[in-house]
């Protein structure tokens, strides 16, 4: 908020308050009040990227509620206070950078100390001035630490053994600091680990051996002094391992071949060691292997298989005096491909002002959030791997709440302190500028960390830019006469200049309506041989402005019944009486004059029952507004809604059959319309219910048109709406029919639910996915998610079977999910077995199959009948087996 001044004492007196964050304020300066400690209910405290300087106060030790405390990036001195012992419900200790010296401390017989968090996942103390022992007593068995970051200090002495009593651990981090003697064998002992660095010590004695430490991603035992010895063989035999550091070390002989097939690993960095002989690295490379640094060792000869096409270091070994001299090998390589940036190249050349900058998602200028994003624990050192940083971008839309697709990540790098740091921007969904509220709520879930990245990103701090609001209009400094002046210059010529505009106006629209009215297409551009570009209708009719305002009665509020960023639905009544919904879009929204042609086209020419028809549409005196049937019972999503249709009663089989009929509408889309359609915004809201509780797929105005030279997939720029989007969708940016499959997959969830697909920052998919594994209990153990109207159904008829798809529908992969056809055959298979009519037009049930039964074959799209082959002349008949003659009408139900 770009705050400035000091904390006043005054603070104290809020004896209610429970948070406290005022982080990235780097105008906030001094130092902390005691009477911080006057606040007894606090539950987080978060001054993070500020410039408080001076002693942590001891008062913060009577905060018996804080379970949160971050005092990281400050300029704080002194030593950290033994009183924080106290805080016997704290899981988060973060006083990293910043200027603290002297030892960490323990309990006494009267005094506490930090060995008494028993309840903290973290202690993040890098980047200070700590010295002294790390003291045993500090780690015990009953502790739940998750990280522990003490890398960057002047610590001295052993390692303690007691940190191996910490089986929790995933995250250990003591390099940079003196520490001497030998790495204790029951660190062995810490199977969860994930990342440990013990690299610019003084560590003495022979390699520890890290065998059982099967999680184990990244690995960095760099100048130390260890006893020279042969690479060990645990080098070769951890599964998880994807970094191996050990460089200015003491390794020597070959190395096993076997390190470069490790299932997993992306750098192996042996730089200054004496490894010598020949260099062999096997015949199955791990494909991920992108560096292999073996600079300044004793290599005489090397074997190396064509499959290896990446880096490989080898300047200063006693080969590259030989006939590998000349080769790349030889030479002080940069990495193959440069470090991932989020891709502008949708947007073309556009450039924006200095102080602003281009969103990825809309490729408009507008001021984004920025800050810079350190990961402290990261466990890969590969920077150009695309799938990883799009997880992470994605991560932060779908956790943060953001448009798809808003997020930029730009110039990634390991700084000095080996973090993983990278220029962080997220951009408005709508106009240039965030909010107040928006800008608070964003950094509180950063710096609270509310928001978690994905797993391989490790622990993280955010420090952010201070955001730019619309500058408030201040007062002018020219003089009073000079200022009257120019008044009174400019308002003779602007007065003149209307009156101007409003002639030209209102010439222009008597034109343009009688054009209108005598040529409703002309200002489309001609497309083939219909002259005026008209549309291609196929049962839609054209409206005119005047006809839809009449039916409305002026668009009036009493007829809206529905809105978006779109605009707004309103109820109308054409004058034979039927009732339609009018999609009338605002100024912003509207598409050009080609893409709503398009729109239409599309619309007038897919006919389902489970479809909503258009009847109409009208283009005229710079409206664009869509004619629909009317859906007297509204949305899904509205009947679903705790807060919604109160006259609607959706019991699980109406909910089965709302299911069924979505889904063949989505299978007519993909398969039998031509060309075939993905929809690509499937969602609760697109799915109408007329009087029959008929479900009906609506809302075109993102579907995607594919041709046969793209049925595998359209490359295309992600759209759709948060909480439905396909992952694999927005990863690759390659839409297939399995994206609407995914966001179908969400619905039925809702339909179990009723829950929205992000509620108070959970994703369903994800809640649902983790309850799963819980198969031993009821329902699956989703018994607190359903919804009580399903809960308490007595026999819920094919309930894990409906589940079992559900989750198939919504697996990551595409290939893994089933296609729409097989999501209705799977669907009526349900209804079937509990006896229920599939189609209420038919009083047979119908099946996805074409086996025969009672002189019909049943599909859900086709109509047949056959008949006994007495005399074939009809052309649209052909033989059948047995002696029959099959005719087929198609005919969508």
């Amino acid at each position: 908020m770009g705050l400035k001044g000091k904390l006043s004492g005054d603070i104290g007196g809020l004896t209610e308050l429970r948070s406290l964050d005022l982080s990235f304020n780097r105008g906030l300066t001094g130092p902390l009040s005691p009477q911080l400690g006057d606040l007894s209910k606090l539950n987080i405290l978060i001054l993070a990227g500020c410039s408080f300087s001076g002693n942590i106060p001891d008062s913060l030790g009577n905060l018996s509620e804080l379970s949160f405390l971050a005092l990281n990036s400050n300029n704080f001195t002194g030593k950290i206070p033994p009183s924080l012992g106290k805080l016997s419900k704290l899981y988060w200790l973060d006083l990293a950078d910043n200027q603290l010296m002297g030892p960490i401390p323990v309990s006494t017989s009267t005094t506490p100390g930090l060995d008494l968090l028993l309840k903290a996942k973290h202690f993040h103390f890098n980047k200070n001035q700590l010295s002294g022992f790390i003291p045993p007593k500090l780690f015990s068995s009953e502790m739940v630490l998750i990280h522990i970051l003490f890398d960057g200090n002047k610590l001295i002495g052993s390692i303690p053994s007691t940190i191996g009593l910490v089986q929790t651990l995933e995250v250990l981090r003591l390099d940079r600091n003196f520490l001497t003697g030998g790495v204790p064998s029951n660190l062995n002992n810490l199977t969860n680990i994930n990342e440990l660095n013990l690299a610019h010590n003084n560590l003495t004695g022979p390699l520890p051996d890290l065998s059982e430490m099967d999680t184990l991603n990244y690995m960095d035992l760099s100048n130390n002094s260890f006893e020279p010895s042969g690479a060990p063989t645990w080098f070769s035999t951890l599964p998880s391992l994807t970094t191996l550091i050990m460089e200015f070390g003491s390794l020597q002989g070959p190395l096993p071949s076997k390190l470069f097939s490790i299932p997993q690993i992306q750098q192996v960095k042996l730089k200054n060691n004496a490894l010598n002989n020949t260099l062999d690295m096997g015949d199955s490379i791990c494909p991920q292997l992108q560096l292999v640094d073996l600079q300044n060792n004793q290599i005489s000869s090397v074997t190396l298989s064509s499959q290896y096409k990446n880096t490989l270091i080898l300047i200063g070994n006693p080969v590259c005096s030989t006939a590998l001299s000349n080769t790349n090998f030889c030479q002080l390589q940069q990495q193959p491909t440069q470090p991932y940036s989020t891709s502008l190249a949708n947007c073309g050349g556009k450039s924006c002002p200095p102080d602003q900058k281009l969103s990825p998602q809309s490729c408009e200028c507008a001021y984004p959030y920025e800050g810079m994003l350190y990961f402290r624990g990261p466990l890969f050192r590969e920077l150009s791997n695309v799938t990883t940083f799009h997880s992470l971008e994605m991560s932060l839309w779908v956790k943060l709440g953001l448009t798809p697709g808003s997020v930029s990540l730009q110039n990634p790098f390991f700084n000095a302190d080996d973090y993983l740091q990278l220029q962080l921007a997220l951009f408005p969904p709508t106009g240039q500028y965030f909010n107040r509220s928006e800008v608070q709520r964003i950094g509180f879930e950063l710096s609270n960390q509310t928001y978690k990245p994905p797993h391989e990103f490790g622990p993280y701090y955010f420090i952010a830019f201070p955001y730019t609001f619309p500058a408030s209009h201040k007062g002018s400094s020219l003089s009073r006469g000079v200022v009257i002046g120019i008044a009174t210059g400019c308002t003779f010529l602007v007065l003149s200049l209307i009156g101007l505009g409003i002639y030209a106006i209102l010439q222009k629209k008597r034109a343009e309506k009688a054009i209108g009215l005598s040529r409703p297409f002309a200002s489309w551009a001609p497309s083939g041989k219909d002259s005026g570009g008209a549309p291609q209708l196929k049962g839609a009719r054209w409206f005119s402005y005047d006809d839809l305002k009449k039916c409305t009665s002026n668009f009036s509020e009493s007829n809206e019944i529905g809105f978006g960023g779109y605009g707004k639905v309103y109820r109308g009544m054409l004058p034979d009486g039927k009732m339609v919904a009018i999609k009338r879009a605002q100024q912003g929204s509207m598409q050009g004059g080609l893409e709503f042609k398009t729109e239409i086209e599309l619309l007038s020419r897919v006919h389902h029952k489970n479809l909503v028809g258009l009847v109409g549409f009208c283009f005229e005196q710079g409206e664009q507004m869509l004619v629909y049937e009317f859906m007297p019972n509204g949305t899904l999503r509205e009947s679903l809604s705790v807060a919604g249709r109160s006259d609607i009663h959706l019991d699980w089989k109406r909910r089965l059959r709302i299911a069924l009929g979505s889904a063949r509408g989505l299978a007519y889309l993909h398969e039998l319309a031509n060309p075939p359609i993905i929809h690509r915004d499937v969602k609760s809201s697109n799915i109408l219910l007329d009087e029959n509780l008929t479900a009906k797929v609506a809302d075109f105005g993102l579907s995607k048109l594919v041709s046969d030279s793209e049925k595998g997939h359209v490359s295309t720029q992600v759209k759709g709406t948060l909480g439905y989007l396909d992952p694999e969708y927005y990863m690759t940016q390659q839409l297939t029919e399995k994206s609407d499959v995914y966001s179908f997959g969400v619905v039925m969830l809702e339909l179990i639910t009723s829950r929205q697909p992000i509620e108070k920052g959970k994703y369903i998919v994800r809640e649902v996915r983790t309850l799963m594994n819980k198969k031993d209990e009821e329902y699956y153990g989703l018994r607190e998610l359903m919804d009580p109207v399903v809960r308490n159904t007595p026999n819920l008829i094919g309930f894990g079977r409906f589940l079992e798809l559900t989750m198939q529908c919504v697996e990551e992969s595409a290939a893994e999910r089933p296609t729409m056809s097989e999501v209705v055959k799977t669907l009526e298979t349900i209804l079937q077995n509990d006896g229920m009519n599939t189609n209420s037009t038919s009083a047979s049930s119908s099946a996805t199959d074409f086996g025969v039964s009672k002189g019909a074959i049943r599909h859900p799209y086709i109509d047949t009948t056959f008949t006994k082959k007495d005399n074939v002349n009809d052309s649209n008949a052909f033989d059948y087996s047995g002696g029959y003659t099959l005719s087929a009408k198609v005919e969508p139900k």
